[in-house]
């Protein structure tokens, strides 16, 4: 099968792997390298390998950034908001009004969800702290945008942290969500919105479920990687 690029070019899909996705990406992404404002932000799980190849390519850091949607009591594909990292709550006030949502009911759904978000920030990061994106050009990655609520979570979210600039960046994406986040974020680079889009798993050989062990081994890999490269600078000084 084949689909446009975002330059006009046929692409072949699907992609092979999630890796393989984040390659192609990074070549969308080259006015960012070796920048020292810029910050690579994945969403895991998914985010994070695509996020790894992108941040090695760009010589930037990475990290992740945690979002968890709320879903309406009774109808949690519904979200009524979101809490992401740094104790940062984001409410769709249209739909909590509409839906006649009462704060305790809120608090209850975040609650919960606020529980599975430090167990993976403690899995993710452990002692150390999440970075400081204020004044800094912030990357925003995953595996793809299908109705991209996950997505305008995590952005929201995170523009309540300051940062100077949001970029969403993704392999695939519907044509319609890449057109909407644009009213969200600073930038949107989509690599290929084919139509019909169908869903985002369709454009991948390999769509397995990332897991948590493989998240923590990509961060500790990268650091190890960061490291290995700031000493060998200093060697060279």
């Amino acid at each position: 099968m084949f689909s446009k690029s975002r330059s006009g070019h046929p692409i072949t899909i699907p992609f092979a792997d999630r890796r393989q996705a984040g390659k192609k990406l990074a070549t969308q992404l080259v006015n960012y390298a070796s920048r020292s404002d810029v910050l690579v932000l994945a969403l895991p799980r998914g985010g994070v390998p695509v996020a790894f190849e992108v941040a090695r390519a760009l010589r930037a850091p990475l990290d992740v950034f945690l979002v968890r949607k709320l879903g309406v009591p009774g109808h949690e594909e519904l979200a009524m908001g979101a809490i992401a990292s740094g104790g940062v709550r984001v409410l769709n006030e249209e739909v909590t009004s509409q839906m006649q949502i009462s704060t305790s009911a809120i608090d209850d759904v975040a609650k919960r969800e606020e529980q599975e978000l430090k167990r993976r920030e403690r899995l993710y990061h452990g002692d150390q702290a999440a970075p400081d994106v204020q004044g800094r050009t912030v990357i925003l990655i995953d595996d793809g945008l299908a109705t991209g609520s996950t997505m305008r979570a995590a952005a929201r979210a995170l523009r309540k942290m300051q940062p100077s600039k949001i970029v969403v960046a993704v392999p695939v994406a519907a044509a319609e969500t890449c057109a909407d986040l644009r009213d969200e974020v600073d930038e949107v680079i989509c690599v290929v919105t084919p139509e019909p889009f169908m869903a985002v798993g369709a454009w991948y050989s390999d769509f397995e479920q990332t897991s948590d062990q493989e998240v923590r081994e990509l961060l500790d890999q990268f650091a190890s990687h960061q490291q290995e490269a700031s000493t060998s600078i200093r060697y060279l000084k």
